[in-house]
């Protein structure tokens, strides 16, 4: 800046004194130093050691996205055990005539009838005539089937509905099952966010995998349902944690520009544990085998030990400074760079005044939960956040658990609702920063809902085309479900950000108990959980279109502008489709502000040659102090519409600059 010419010809002398009083200025110059008010953490130190080199690539690839796979192995193998054959009551007096299941069922049962069989004594019917000779005769007494039941063993051959008996009267305890299993995440996410953020992350999650692993192989040696039931609750705990806390390890490694890249892949990497999940259960039909195989190779993980490294912005946030310098000493020279030699001093001072401001914090008592419904426009969006979030969650899962009795394949079925994710996530990655948060949502919702409600208008034997109309609308709600957690953390104020998306995901989560009561509905008619599906998508997606878009606005900071954002909402900015585009980005905001801090450095000690005055006695500015005035006001008015934007590379921290995972559910 010393030696820049300068533009003026009225002050080429100025310029030509510059190398005389360079060392002038040089003096009067305030040393630019860090401040240490401002926030430190890895953020600062990443873009130095390479945001996403060499080292987080290995970590990444081969520890953390592996660790992805067991969250959809626990959620989703419980449908392949709960599987119901064609059944009906057994009469064991027939089975000693050596005919055919199909004679039994004909000769036994009432047709269309799966839960009674005649009252009648066979053995003496027998006796007179043939079993081919009997024809059944409506007018005959019925009763239970009290000596249990036949199965058709031709497609289905293991199943805890054959080894439990789990039908008629039973036939709702694989739901209750399958409830227990979702009832149990809300417990977990909480009992392992507080291991997680108390004991670190990598303990947490090694406690997590063996919690899953006791409760997967429980599964696999049930002797009877409750004990199967209370298995899966324990499985139940470790979802989504399980999911969870690798994904934050690989998010706290990485620096803020890839973080959306990251969160990206680990959602493709769990789409591809589903795809392995349908290549296990269809080659693997003994369910208390495929429990086992679903479970049990997740303990080579503990191998990952002496691999995974506790996160060193954990390790930071507890003043455990050594440990975490010695992780970023080796992040450094895995990736080709050297650790800043005045970290460690910069970071101990940093922690003190962390430590001293998070004291002076629990003095102070911040809004609480209920600050989210105090004022009319805060409970408004609140209200319509946590409906959006239901509903998109109670579909997506809804539908996740209803593929495999779809279609004339089940296996076939859930490997293509699986797949239909993938490009889901990369639509939606490259949609929801340039056409924003609002429409995509709302449109991805409704377009859902519809496609489910389409199908009670088809005939009963459009198979494939209730297949794709479902397939369309997993795509599409799974392109909503990845926006919807941005979105809230971007509607809801700084001081609720945490608060706010933990109360809405909470609530959301909770209604999962509910989603396989839903799906049970099925049972007497396909389509029937379509449909209520489809009516909670579109609800959902059309109140969504009241919630004002985030996107290219200056988000709320405080509660009170919390109220403020979206409170003059017309129906205007209901329709606008598309976010109106600013000019500029953060980083030209950036660039600028470390040029003001240049300029006005120079100006300080050079007061008086900022000015020069007029015959007039007008003053004139020089071309350093007219730089300073345009950088300003540039800044000021860029600052008025640019904030930098909450997505899904922007996760919850706590004050010491730790993410809490209880805000994760």
């Amino acid at each position: 800046m010393d030696d820049q010419p300068s533009t003026s010809s009225h002050h080429q002398h100025q310029d030509q004194q510059q190398p005389d009083n360079h060392a002038q200025k040089e003096q009067h110059r305030p040393p630019k130093k860090r401040d240490l008010n401002e926030p430190m953490d890895l953020d600062d130190l990443l873009p130095q050691l390479d945001e996403f080199g060499k080292y987080q690539k290995i970590l990444i690839w081969l520890i953390c996205l592996p660790a992805c796979i067991p969250c959809g192995f626990g959620a989703f193998n419980q449908l392949f055990m709960a599987e119901v054959p064609d059944h009906w009551c057994r009469v064991p007096e027939l089975e000693l005539s050596g005919v055919s299941q199909h004679v039994r069922r004909e000769v036994g049962v009432p047709k269309g009838d799966s839960c009674r069989r005649y009252a009648v004594n066979f053995t003496t019917l027998l006796e007179s005539q043939s079993l081919m000779d009997i024809t059944p005769n409506s007018s005959w007494p019925t009763e239970a089937c009290v000596q249990g039941w036949e199965y058709d063993l031709s497609d289905i051959s293991s199943s805890i509905v054959i080894d439990f008996s789990l039908v008629c009267e039973h036939a709702i305890y694989p739901t209750l099952g399958l409830a227990a299993l979702n009832a149990g995440g809300p417990i977990g996410v909480y009992a392992f966010g507080v291991l997680n953020d108390g004991i670190g992350r990598k303990k947490s999650f090694f406690l997590c995998l063996a919690v899953l692993i006791v409760g997967g192989l429980m599964t696999t040696f049930s002797p009877d349902f409750w004990t199967w039931a209370i298995s899966r609750f324990i499985v139940g705990l470790t979802i989504p944690a399980i999911y969870q806390i690798p994904f934050i390890i690989a998010l706290e490694l990485v620096g803020a520009n890839y973080r959306s890249f990251v969160t990206v892949l680990t959602c493709i990497f769990y789409t591809l544990g589903l795809v392995l999940l349908a290549g296990i259960t269809y080659f693997i039909r003994d369910w208390q085998i495929m429990a086992f195989a679903t479970s049990a190779p997740f303990l080579l993980y503990f191998f990952y030990w002496r691999c995974l490294p506790e996160s060193p912005r954990w390790l930071l946030a507890k003043g455990r400074l050594e440990e975490a310098s010695l992780i970023l000493e080796k992040l450094a020279a895995t990736n080709g760079k050297e650790l800043p030699a005045s970290f460690k001093q910069k970071l101990k001072q940093h922690m003190m005044l962390q430590r001293t401001r998070s004291e002076e914090r629990k003095a102070e008592k911040g809004p609480g939960v209920t600050a989210l419904c105090k004022t009319p426009n805060m409970r408004l969006k609140t209200t319509l956040i946590t409906l959006n979030w239901f509903a998109n969650e109670m579909v997506y899962v809804g539908l996740s658990y209803y593929g495999p009795a779809l279609g004339n394949d089940r296996f076939l079925s859930f490997l293509l609702s699986s797949l239909v994710e993938i490009p889901s996530y990369l639509c939606c990655w490259a949609v929801m920063d340039r056409w924003g948060r609002r429409w995509p949502l709302s449109i991805c919702m409704v377009v859902s809902g519809i496609a489910c409600i389409i199908t009670v208008l088809l005939p009963a034997d459009a198979v494939v085309l209730t297949l794709v109309l479902y397939l369309f609308a997993k795509f599409a709600i799974s392109a909503s479900f990845l926006i919807i957690y941005p979105f809230a953390g971007e509607l809801y104020p700084t001081q609720l950000r945490g608060i706010g998306i933990g109360a809405s995901a909470y609530i959301s989560g909770l209604g999962l108990i509910v989603i396989p009561f839903i799906v049970y509905l099925g049972m007497e008619m396909l389509v029937l959980p379509l449909v209520v599906m489809g009516v909670i998508s579109v609800i959902g997606g059309l109140a969504g279109l009241r919630l004002p878009e985030t996107l290219h606005t200056k988000l709320p900071q405080t509660v009170e502008e919390g109220e403020e954002f979206g409170k003059d909402f017309t129906m205007q900015d209901c329709l606008r489709c598309v976010p109106i585009s600013r000019q500029g980005s953060y980083e030209d905001l950036s660039v600028q502000l470390s040029e003001l801090h240049d300029v006005t450095s120079e100006e300080a000690p050079t007061a008086a040659a900022g000015e020069v005055t007029t015959p007039e006695g007008a003053t004139e500015e020089t071309p350093l102090g007219g730089r300073s005035r345009s950088l300003r006001k540039s800044i000021a008015r860029q600052s008025k519409i640019l904030v930098r934007q909450s997505s899904v590379l922007e996760t919850p921290y706590d004050s010491s600059g730790a993410m809490k995972m209880t805000y994760w559910y």
